[in-house]
């Protein structure tokens, strides 16, 4: 599976950790893309940008940012879509998409994402929207289960002090999360 050049969609700095060190042993050339307009609310998003850049400049990680936030285009991709099920692959063809994209325009020989080492994401809908748009955009998409390395990357994360979110990141996520918990204390 060597490939010369990859371009990983990176959704967080705790996720990157060990799924770069994965990568780095595939492609001679390994670098990250930010695109992530489902990270809610604005402050979240940058606080996880920041994290994955100090990362990346301490870990010698080339990283590519998308210079626009584009939160609409994402309620735009899951409107309709309120069923987590649902709503995940379109979220994950959007962020994906640009990667692929990216990638192409840039000269990468394939695209991969860090979403593949978590235990929270749909993997076989993850896969099923990478070959998706790896045959619209021409440029293979490389995905391998890395979830064995989960609780090894929130260690690594821990050890390098890097800010840790818990919840996955758009505006349903984080309702999922805190509304459930709001909800069973308030008694």
């Amino acid at each position: 599976m060597n490939v010369a050049s990859l371009l990983i969609h990176v959704c967080c700095a705790p996720c990157t950790t060990y799924t770069l060190g994965h990568w780095r042993k595939e492609a001679r050339e390994v670098y990250g893309y930010w695109y992530n307009p489902n990270i809610y609310p604005l402050s979240e998003h940058q606080l996880r940008l920041k994290a994955l850049e100090d990362f990346a400049r301490d870990c010698d990680f080339s990283l590519i940012v998308s210079p626009d936030y584009e939160r609409e285009k994402y309620f735009s991709a899951v409107a309709g879509h309120l069923e987590k099920e649902s709503r995940c692959g379109f979220c994950y063809r959007l962020r994906l998409f640009e990667t692929a994209l990216t990638a192409k325009v840039e000269g990468f020989d394939a695209f991969t994402t860090t979403l593949s080492i978590s235990p929270y994401q749909d993997h076989e809908v993850l896969k099923q929207v990478g070959s998706e748009v790896q045959l619209a955009v021409g440029i293979p998409f490389l995905y391998e289960d890395l979830r064995h390395g989960y609780l090894e990357s929130r260690m690594m994360a821990r050890d390098l002090d890097l800010y840790r979110q818990n919840y996955c990141g758009c505006l349903y996520s984080f309702a999922d999360r805190f509304y459930h918990r709001m909800r069973f204390t308030q008694v």
